[in-house]
C-alpha cells in the first residue's frame, strides 16, 4: 500500500519539530556535565590563623601544593577569621596547635566547607592530631546538606517557566497587557507555593521567610516577563530559549550545588550576574549571613525583571505594527480569513509543542 499524499510533507514536519528536543538534550549534557562532572576548587579561599614563621610556612606550603586550587591567606585570630567566614570571603580557617580546629559555615556552601575538611584533614593527620570542624553558620533542621535552597530554585523555575508556555501559547490571542497581568498574577501564585515549601512544610528556612517570598516573586516574574516578551519574537522556540536560559545557563550558575570555586569559569563568571545566583545568594544571606550581600543579589533580581518588563513593552509594540501592516496589506477579506485561520493553526501547534516541551 502506497503512503499518503501527505505523507512526506507530515514527515518533514514531525522531523523538523524533533530538532527542539535534540538541541534541548544537546544543550542539557552540555551544561549540566561542564558545570557538575569533576568540581575542583581553584582559587578556593582558606584561611590559617596565627602569625609568625610557622603559620607563614604553612600557608605557602599549602599554596604551593595546591597549584592554583588554594588561595591561602594567613589571619590574625579566630575573631578576623569568623568575620571573614560570614562575609563569605572565606571558605575554612584552620586554627594548628596541639588540638587543631577548622572553622567552616556550610550555609553558605556544604560542598565547599567539605572541600576545606578534606584539605585540613590531611594537615591534621600530618600532626598526628585530630581535626576539630567548628561550623559557625550551620543551615536549619530541614535542610541538613544547605541544598535545599536550590531545589527550592528549582520548583520556582518550572513553575515560571511552564507558565510562560501557557501564557505564550494558549494565550497568544490576548492582548500583550492581559498576558502581563496573567504573568505578575501567576508569578504571585507560584512565589506563594514556593513560601509554602521553604517554611511550613519542608522547613528549609527558620527565620526570615518574608524575606524569601519578596525574593521568589522577584525571580518568578523575571521568568514570566523575559519569557512572555520573548514569545512574540520567538514563537515555537520560546520553549528551547527559556529552557536555555533559566535551566541550563541557570541553575548550573546558582551556587546551589557548587560554588564558583568548584566549577569551571564560565559558570563562575555567570554567577556574579545570573538570576538564579541572584536568588540562591540572596537567600543564604538573608538567612544566615545577617544579610550580607543582600542588596546586590535583590538588584541582580530587579535588573531581570526590568529587564523583562522592557521586553514586555518592546513585543507590545511589535505585536500592534505587525496587526497595523497585516490590515495594510490584506484588503481581499476572504485572503484575510484565511490569513487569520493559518495564524491560529500555527498557534496551536506552537502550544502543543511547549507544552509537550515542558
Amino acid at each position: 500500500m502506497s503512503a499518503g499524499p501527505n505523507t512526506s510533507g507530515a514527515l518533514r514536519h514531525v522531523l523538523g519539530h524533533l530538532l527542539t528536543p535534540l538541541l534541548m538534550c544537546v544543550g542539557m549534557g552540555l551544561a549540566y556535565l561542564g558545570a557538575f562532572h569533576a568540581p575542583e576548587p581553584h582559587d578556593l579561599r582558606v584561611d590559617i590563623v596565627g602569625s609568625g614563621p610557622t603559620t607563614q610556612v604553612l600557608a605557602q606550603t599549602l599554596h604551593d601544593k595546591g597549584a592554583g586550587a588554594l588561595d591561602v591567606r594567613t589571619v590574625p585570630d579566630r575573631d578576623t577569621a569568623v568575620s571573614a567566614l560570614r562575609e563569605q570571603r572565606s571558605f575554612g580557617a584552620y586554627i594548628p596547635g596541639e588540638k587543631p580546629e577548622l572553622l567552616v559555615a556550610s550555609a553558605s556552601s556544604d560542598t565547599s566547607a567539605m572541600a576545606a575538611e578534606k584539605v585540613f584533614t590531611k594537615v591534621a593527620a600530618g600532626q598526628d592530631a585530630p581535626l576539630e570542624v567548628t561550623d559557625i553558620a550551620p543551615t536549619a533542621s530541614g535542610d541538613p546538606t544547605g541544598q535545599g535552597v536550590f531545589f527550592l530554585l528549582v520548583a520556582l523555575s518550572i513553575g515560571a517557566y511552564a507558565s510562560v508556555a501557557v501564557i505564550g501559547g494558549a494565550g497568544a490571542v490576548l492582548p500583550m497587557r492581559i498576558r502581563a497581568l496573567l504573568a505578575a498574577g501567576m508569578s504571585l501564585v507560584v512565589s506563594l507555593v514556593g513560601t509554602l515549601f521553604a517554611g511550613p512544610v519542608f522547613h528549609l528556612v527558620d527565620q526570615g521567610l518574608g524575606g524569601v517570598w519578596a525574593m521568589s516573586w522577584l525571580y518568578a516574574a523575571g521568568i514570566l516577563a523575559v519569557g512572555v516578551g520573548l514569545h512574540t519574537f520567538l514563537r515555537r522556540w520560546t520553549t528551547l530559549g527559556v529552557m536555555v536560559l533559566f535551566v541550563m545557563l541557570n541553575f548550573t550558575s546558582s551556587g546551589g550545588i557548587y560554588r564558583p570555586e568548584l566549577q569551571p569559569g564560565f559558570f563562575g563568571a555567570l554567577h556574579a550576574f545570573w538570576n538564579g545566583a541572584g536568588f540562591v545568594e540572596g537567600v543564604r544571606g538573608h538567612v544566615y549571613f545577617d544579610g550580607h550581600g543582600l542588596g546586590g543579589n535583590v538588584l541582580v533580581l530587579a535588573l531581570w525583571l526590568l529587564t523583562g518588563v522592557a521586553l514586555l513593552v518592546l513585543a507590545g509594540l511589535t505585536e500592534t505594527r505587525r496587526r497595523k501592516a497585516s490590515t495594510d496589506t490584506d484588503t481581499d477579506a476572504g485572503d484575510q480569513v484565511r490569513a487569520e485561520a493559518e495564524d491560529a493553526k500555527e498557534e496551536l501547534e506552537e502550544e502543543l509543542e511547549e507544552a509537550v516541551a515542558v
